[in-house]
């Protein structure tokens, strides 16, 4: 049975105060969150404190980013041996801001994930439509293309030893978000394209929902059969909140 999994993705936001009580309080909460993993993907110059804080604690650390080489020059990027030094276990590759603002391909979101799978970090996968593409009815063309720049590089696979976080671009920060059902048929969708492939790895690959879940629409979206968690944006800032979806589950 596949474990849920509720990741914070902080963005660009936080300080070195701010983080602290948002780790302590994550900390304090989390005996109450039985049947969930939790993880935080802090802003990268905040990795190593974050990693201090955690200590022991069970909460995974993640990076925003990790870049497709090991070494070299390549201003502005994250060695994956870097994050490794802090014990960073996941790395956020694909993202829609990534992907849009920055010009982040296919083919690059391909070898970073590539580079993470070979160095030992899970990457979070994400994928998903902006609303023209939703309301051209070319969703399932568009997620299947994100999926294959990796399927056909790196083999099915491959797609075992990451998780995938479904983000339908146009409920990210907007206060939309897909309905239940809306969110589900992606995921089946998603994991359906999987299934063709190789089964085990559509059975094993957990699938997040990364489309603006709180804690009041998280246990119905959690409910879902496909959704195996969520990649949590804003309300991942507030301990309260974050400790509230991972409850939730």
């Amino acid at each position: 049975m596949r474990r849920t999994l509720i990741a914070g993705n902080w963005k660009m936001n936080g300080s070195l105060s701010s983080l602290e009580t948002l780790i302590n309080g994550i900390k304090e909460g989390l005996a109450d969150v039985k049947n969930a993993d939790m993880a935080v993907c802090p802003p990268a110059i905040y990795i190593p404190r974050v990693s201090e804080l955690i200590g022991d604690a069970s909460i995974g650390l993640g990076s925003q980013n990790i870049c497709d080489q090991e070494s070299g020059a390549f201003t502005g990027e994250l060695a994956p041996s870097m994050l490794k030094e802090f014990n960073c276990n996941y790395a956020i590759i694909g993202h829609s801001e990534r992907r849009s603002l920055y010009a982040e391909s296919d083919e690059l979101v391909a070898r970073r994930f590539a580079m993470a799978v070979k160095s030992g970090i899970t990457p979070l996968f994400c994928i998903g439509e902006t609303l023209d593409e939703r309301e051209a009815g070319v969703t399932q063309d568009v997620v299947s293309r994100q999926l294959d720049a990796v399927i056909n590089t790196q083999g099915i696979e491959a797609l075992a030893q990451c998780v995938i976080a479904y983000e339908p671009v146009w409920a990210i920060g907007t206060g939309k978000t897909a309905s239940p059902e809306q969110a589900q048929a992606v995921h089946a969708f998603i994991r359906g394209k999987l299934a063709a492939l190789n089964t085990s790895v559509a059975d094993k690959v957990q699938i997040l929902y990364g489309g603006s879940m709180n804690a009041a629409n998280a246990a119905e979206l959690l409910s879902q059969p496909d959704i195996d968690g969520g990649l949590i944006g804003g309300a991942s800032l507030k301990a309260v909140d974050f400790l509230a979806i991972g409850k939730a589950a």
